[in-house]
């Protein structure tokens, strides 16, 4: 079992940052795929970014350039930072882990969830 807990989240205006976080906690957490998703109201799942073991990342093309995620493996955590945020990245931001990072993006493949927590941008 694997334990997530996101925080961070927030209400900013269009432009601003917001840097959220995931610990994890349980059997070998370190050593799994962690990947961060979002959702919006009547929307799916969107895959948002995830990193490897080894601190290889994958972005969404609607993020790259602007978010940024990272981990802590000392810490047991993985962040995600986001800039320039704008009102279409309002959601939910949930984070995952599962073993393999690929393929990333499919939420169905994912084993273990946080709660989510949410991020809304004003414009």
């Amino acid at each position: 079992q694997v334990q997530l807990v996101e925080s961070g989240g927030g209400s900013v205006q269009s432009g601003g940052s917001l840097r959220l976080s995931c610990a994890a906690s349980g059997s070998a957490s370190s050593s799994w795929c962690m990947g961060w998703f979002r959702q919006a109201p009547g929307k799916e799942r969107q895959a948002v970014a995830s990193i490897t073991t080894q601190g290889s990342t994958t972005y969404a093309d609607s993020v790259r350039g602007r978010f940024t995620m990272s981990q802590e493996k000392d810490e047991d955590t993985v962040h995600l930072q986001m800039n320039s945020l704008q009102p279409e990245d309002t959601a939910t931001y949930y984070c995952a882990a599962k073993v393999f990072c690929v393929p990333w993006a499919n939420a169905g493949d994912y084993t273990y969830w946080g709660q989510g927590t949410q991020v809304t941008v004003s414009s």
